[in-house]
């Protein structure tokens, strides 16, 4: 079963110095139907303005990953972390019991767009934590790449929820297919361009899949160049 979630029917949230898309309800956002899939519980994709950003706020009990699309992101928490995420970094936080953060936008000049994604952990309370990773610069396209996972392997960040988490980019006409077990579920968010989904769902930027009880999932590019995250989930 594939239920698709259109990007131009995402909550939306438009500020001077933000435009924020909201999949699931966020914010000033609700949805009752389009709430959480899983223990997958915010897509937000962002564009912050030169020089702007959000100030330093508080998170509990959730893991918080940014992966940076264009430009940079700005990142200093409370446990004395500071870093510039760049496309090709992931980051993770574990809010736990409680930390504080901030995220701005170092430039003066070129916005950044970002996904900034929330996953409800498997147990409360977790010890604050930080990871950031670099990925490797010649991740070859129509591939998956495991860039989060609830055991870190092959360079992933550690995600505390049975997840594993892809990224892959699709060349025009590439193609990408993932073996899907029936006790797993999915959720494909194409980042950029288009792709086709097992064959006879057209997706753009900004458009999701909710996939359950298939055997494999097919990824098929549309466009010079299209980009995925897929998040692969226990049922």
């Amino acid at each position: 079963m594939i239920d698709i979630r259109r990007g131009q029917e995402r909550g939306t949230a438009d500020l001077d110095w933000l435009k924020s898309y909201h999949t699931f309800s966020f914010g000033q956002y609700y949805d009752p139907r389009h709430m959480s899939f899983g223990p997958l519980r915010v897509i937000n994709e962002d564009v912050i303005q030169p020089g702007q950003g959000f100030g330093t706020h508080g998170h509990k009990n959730m893991e918080i990953i940014t992966y940076v699309l264009e430009g940079a992101l700005e990142h200093r928490d409370s446990l004395g972390n500071g870093s510039i995420i760049k496309p090709g970094d992931v980051q993770r936080m574990t809010a736990g019991t409680g930390i504080q953060h901030s995220e701005y936008n170092p430039s003066l000049s070129e916005p950044v767009h970002l996904l900034q994604i929330w996953i409800v952990p498997d147990a409360e309370d977790l010890e604050p934590g930080y990871e950031q990773v670099r990925l490797s610069a010649d991740q070859p396209f129509n591939h998956l790449y495991l860039i989060g996972a609830k055991k870190s392997r092959q360079g992933a960040v550690t995600i505390h929820q049975q997840v594993d988490l892809y990224a892959a980019q699709l060349s025009q006409q590439g193609t990408i297919v993932h073996p899907m077990p029936v006790q797993r579920k999915a959720w494909l968010h194409v980042a950029k361009g288009a792709i086709q989904l097992n064959g006879k769902h057209d997706l753009i930027a900004g458009d999701a899949a909710a996939i359950s009880n298939s055997h494999e999932i097919t990824v098929h590019g549309q466009s010079e160049s299209a980009e995925i995250i897929l998040f692969d989930m226990a049922t």
